[in-house]
């Protein structure tokens, strides 16, 4: 069995957005000392041999949607069709592990969404075939911006008619190797003031409102990847009433 691992690592980077960034406290074995000795009770006297105390961290800060996560129908609004949205701890895990399908949309330019159009060329050009329960990979290449100041105002994005299209397939769980799914935010607000559109920014997420389905986002290494033949799990944190949480999505080779 082969596993390619299509996360980022968590950790702290300044080039996010202020609100983004995760912030993480490392303790080393030998500060765990004087939780031991005092609260646990055990004299540094006793301790084992080769035993200098446990190392620790601790998560100081990291929003739900920091790194490679999934989001929840409840992200996109409360209601699903006028029914209450499914949070995070309420997804299925039948919809988290699946046959996997990668749609190279490498080709389409920064600020240019993604068309049915285009999903239909390249499922014709590789081969792959969409059917209920798959979980599709939209591979963008520009995962290479990670870690820089550019990666939230670079990329594609999914149009509101393609999203519908995968999910009018059975597909639940889709994803994406850029910053997030639609077209990077500041410019959809930018298109929607100067045309005066009200129904232009957040268009793909948005979807979520009127058909029920997840999306990941800020996944990497998407071009490792053939169009399919492979498994993917995406099982994400179990956070209470969360609209998304991090997961360790990976591509499973049987």
């Amino acid at each position: 069995m082969k596993i390619v691992d299509l996360s980022k690592t968590i950790s702290y980077n300044k080039q996010d957005p202020w609100f983004m960034r995760i912030k993480i406290k490392h303790k080393t074995h030998k500060q765990s000392k004087g939780l031991i000795r005092f609260f646990i009770g055990l004299p540094a006297k006793l301790f084992p041999k080769g035993f200098e105390g446990w190392a620790d961290d601790k998560i100081l800060s990291m929003g739900v949607h920091a790194a490679t996560h999934i989001d929840a129908p409840w992200h996109y609004g409360p209601t699903v069709n006028g029914e209450p949205a499914k949070t995070i701890d309420e997804i299925p895990l039948e919809w988290c592990y699946g046959p996997g399908v990668v749609l190279n949309m490498t080709h389409k330019a920064d600020l240019e969404e993604i068309t049915v159009a285009d999903i239909r060329a390249d499922l014709e050009k590789s081969g792959a075939v969409i059917s209920p329960g798959t979980i599709v990979l939209i591979y963008t290449g520009r995962d290479k911006y990670i870690g820089t100041r550019e990666y939230p105002m670079r990329g594609t994005g999914m149009s509101a008619a393609a999203t519908h299209w995968l999910i009018d397939q059975g597909v639940k769980v889709m994803g994406i190797d850029q910053w997030g799914f639609d077209l990077p935010l500041k410019y959809m607000a930018e298109q929607a003031k100067a045309q005066k559109k009200d129904d232009y920014f957040w268009q793909a997420h948005l979807v979520g409102q009127q058909k029920e389905y997840c999306h990941m986002e800020q996944l990497v290494n998407l071009g490792a990847l053939p169009a399919s033949g492979f498994k993917v799990s995406v099982f994400p944190l179990k956070i209470k009433g969360a609209s998304a949480a991090p997961a360790r999505v990976v591509a499973i080779f049987e």
